[in-house]
């Protein structure tokens, strides 16, 4: 499985960034996917995630409420529709992907996704 993620870039704090998270090759294991952050001298963090079949999402209580993870099966492609953007959502994000579990411990753990997209960087200034 192959992941390409793009949309990162510099905003002001407010603002709002849509990424992106296309899978290609063999897709059948990209039953979920999900986004994580990562800064420097810090683990990765869970932010969303998304059931391709079902449609069921899941939200980091840091973000609920301010983005919105979305899926386009015809184009194996998820999004990431991130909106009241603050100064510490700044990271480097990644999608990744999974099968199996639902539960949303299992989801947010990013040690139990075995394919990862590159990082794209976000900046949110004050």
């Amino acid at each position: 499985v192959q992941l390409q993620a793009s949309g990162g870039g510099s905003v002001q704090a407010g603002g709002s960034l849509r990424l992106s998270c296309a899978a290609s090759g063999r897709t059948v294991h990209t039953y979920i996917i999900g986004w994580f952050r990562q800064t420097p001298g810090k683990e990765r963090e869970f932010v969303a995630a998304i059931n391709r079949r079902y449609g069921t999402t899941y939200y980091a209580d840091s973000v609920k409420g301010r983005f919105t993870i979305s899926r386009d099966n015809a184009e194996i492609t998820v999004y990431l529709q991130m909106d009241s953007l603050k100064p510490e959502d700044t990271a480097t994000y990644y999608c990744a992907t999974r099968t199996g579990s639902q539960y949303t411990s299992v989801v947010a753990n990013s040690k139990s996704y075995p394919y990862w997209g590159q990082g794209t960087l976000v900046t949110v200034s004050s």
